[in-house]
């Protein structure tokens, strides 16, 4: 099981500061991971300016140009951010049984190290 997924609310743990133009200590909901190379997109954050092909649509609106996107970062950068003091903190797995219509079933799931609330 991951310590990240999609949808989390992360924070960025490493880099340069924000007073320097760094993204370190921004928060953003993770948007995508990329697991063959350990990266993850975060919403927010490394911003990276992508130059696109000026085009025509069939209307004949113009596309393409300069366009600002999220570009991705290592995921040992990034920490998970606890729900209820809006830190960061390390992810915990326990197992749990549930029972739903009469069954019994184990379920493992992901905690906050400081809290103890469920993600």
């Amino acid at each position: 099981m991951a310590n990240i997924k999609k949808g989390d609310l992360v924070q960025v743990i490493n880099g340069r500061k924000q007073e320097k133009g760094g993204d370190r200590g921004k928060q953003g909901k993770v948007l995508e991971i990329l697991v063959e190379q350990n990266r993850v997109i975060v919403e927010g954050v490394n911003y990276a300016t992508k130059h696109s092909r000026v085009g025509q649509t069939q209307r004949g609106t113009k596309t393409g140009g300069i366009e600002t996107i999220e570009a991705p970062i290592h995921i040992s950068n990034v920490a998970l951010v606890d729900p209820e003091t809006k830190k960061p903190t390390r992810v915990g797995h326990r197992v749990e049984e549930q029972v739903k219509d009469g069954v019994k079933r184990t379920v493992r799931v992901r905690y906050a190290k400081k809290s103890g609330k469920d993600l």
